[in-house]
């Protein structure tokens, strides 16, 4: 008995955990928003459209994250964006840092 005790107590403490790391990763999935908040987003245009490098280069203003206005290459989080980006276009965008680069990880045209 005393053996049947230990186990289901040292499988409740293994697993009871991992629902809770689970339920935790849920709740943060459901409440992230499809599209940024707009105050997150830069305007810019786009510059240059470098498909063999997987880059856009984009003429923006200032960014919420304290970069100045300035002309910079980024990557695409899916390069198939790159076939909808063209030179000349003006785009709204967020750009977070991803494996140590710059990326566009969204972009809507300009209104």
């Amino acid at each position: 008995m005393k053996t049947s005790s230990l186990l289901l107590s040292m499988l409740f403490l293994t697993y009871a955990p991992m629902g809770a790391i689970a339920q935790h990763d849920h709740e943060a999935h459901a409440t992230t928003p499809a599209v940024p908040d707009q105050a997150a987003l830069t305007d810019g245009e786009i510059k240059k459209v470098d498909k063999a490098a997987g880059k856009v280069t984009i003429a923006h203003g200032p960014m919420p994250s304290g970069m100045p206005a300035m002309t910079m290459a980024f990557r695409v989080k899916d390069a198939a964006w790159l076939d909808r980006l063209t030179e000349g276009q003006k785009i709204r965008f967020d750009a977070k840092t991803v494996d140590g680069a710059l990326t566009i990880i969204y972009f809507e045209p300009a209104k």
